[in-house]
């Protein structure tokens, strides 16, 4: 079996992990993000997923994480540490990413928004908007070059729809899908409706706006992330979903530091 890369995205509410061989996702898993499991603990998990797809573990010769959830982070970096013995290559704004990113503090701009520039460019050109459902729902832009321009961060869905469940007493946690009519006549449909095309209203708007500010003649629109799939229905600013491209970004990141490495 030839060298396996495995790249971990580490987000407040779910960590997804993929292995790559020849520059292919050839499987991924989604965990929920944890800062008890300790490296042991982790190392368990990693392990059996590998097992149950008959991935020999042994087999994986790079690491590169993006998290924006330090603790995670230095569980999986001792990990990998403790039982493959090689550092694990950690993104951020500090290593040479390929593009100029255009923030007052670069650093504070989180590793998975930079992996989402950095793949959304290879894979469509600029400029580009791409929109990841999350924890927060991102909006990030990148230049016709290919620079990382800034941003929009809002509420995700489900952190919104928790935070509505929480908040009001009368109210309770409903299914996240679009509802027959905007119109409800039941308090769940209401709320499906308030939430889902009140997603959908923000999403377009606020590519509405990012595109008149930025004067593009035309600027492609990519959603990633858990609930890309059921607001593309709706949207009519989304051009494509691409479910995989944050772990794409990890991959090409990666590969462009190796290269850089060999070239010295």
């Amino acid at each position: 079996m030839d060298d396996l890369l495995l790249v971990v995205d580490i987000g407040n509410t779910n960590t997804v992990l993929g292995i790559y061989r020849d520059g292919n996702l050839i499987i991924h898993w989604r965990l929920s993000t944890s800062i008890t499991r300790t490296e042991d603990e982790s190392w368990i998990v990693v392990k059996m997923l590998c097992e149950s797809a008959a991935i020999p573990a042994e087999h994986i010769t790079g690491v590169i994480i993006s998290s924006v959830v330090p603790n995670a982070t230095r569980i999986f970096q001792r990990m990998i540490e403790n039982y493959l013995y090689f550092r694990p290559v950690v993104v951020s704004a500090d290593l040479d990413l390929g593009i100029k990113i255009d923030y007052e503090d670069p650093r504070a701009v989180g590793a998975d928004r930079l992996c989402n520039a950095v793949a959304g460019f290879e894979k469509y050109g600029g400029p580009l908007i791409i929109v990841d459902f999350g924890t927060a729902t991102t909006f990030d832009v990148v230049s016709e070059q290919g620079d990382y321009l800034g941003g929009v961060i809002a509420p995700g869905i489900e952190t919104s729809a928790a935070d509505l469940w929480r908040r009001a007493a009368r109210l309770f946690r409903v299914e996240l899908k679009f509802p027959d009519q905007i119109l409800g006549k039941n308090t769940e449909t209401s709320m499906q409706a308030g939430i889902m095309f009140g997603t959908v209203e923000m999403v377009d708007g606020l590519v509405r706006r990012l595109r008149d500010s930025l004067k593009y003649e035309k600027c492609r629109v990519i959603a990633t992330g858990g609930l890309a799939n059921t607001i593309v229905e709706k949207s009519q600013t989304i051009d494509k979903v691409d479910p995989y491209l944050t772990l794409d970004g990890l991959r090409i990141i990666y590969e462009r530091l190796r290269k850089l490495e060999n070239e010295k």
